[in-house]
């Protein structure tokens, strides 16, 4: 289960819960750091990443740093003020979200 609809959805509350643990992360870094988690079943692309972060940034809630690593520049991204915020938002509204599905899924775990 690489890329269905379900993760693509739920791109950007995850890149904004990485950043809201880690700090600060590069891009080759968040998609590394999702197949750990997930122990491989998830692989973020490239072109759904990237796209991702550009929109979070013109929306206020990351910023971007570069950095010279290697003689290369490396972008790193990391929440703002707003996109802390939002960050707190998404979880919540994500952990609703879960918590109604379990009520669709199996309504006798349901309280």
């Amino acid at each position: 289960m690489s890329n269905n609809k379900l993760y693509r959805g739920s791109l950007t509350t995850i890149i904004m819960r990485l950043l809201e643990q880690e700090g600060k992360m590069y891009g080759y870094e968040i998609t590394q750091r999702v197949k750990e988690l997930t122990n491989g079943t998830m692989d973020v692309k490239e072109g759904a990443l990237y796209p991702s972060l550009h929109k979070l940034q013109s929306e206020g809630h990351l910023k971007v740093e570069a950095e010279k690593v290697e003689n290369r520049v490396r972008k790193y991204y990391s929440l703002t003020p707003q996109g802390e915020k939002e960050a707190v938002n998404m979880m919540q509204e994500l952990k609703e979200y879960m918590e109604n599905m379990q009520a669709i899924i199996n309504p006798k775990l349901s309280f």
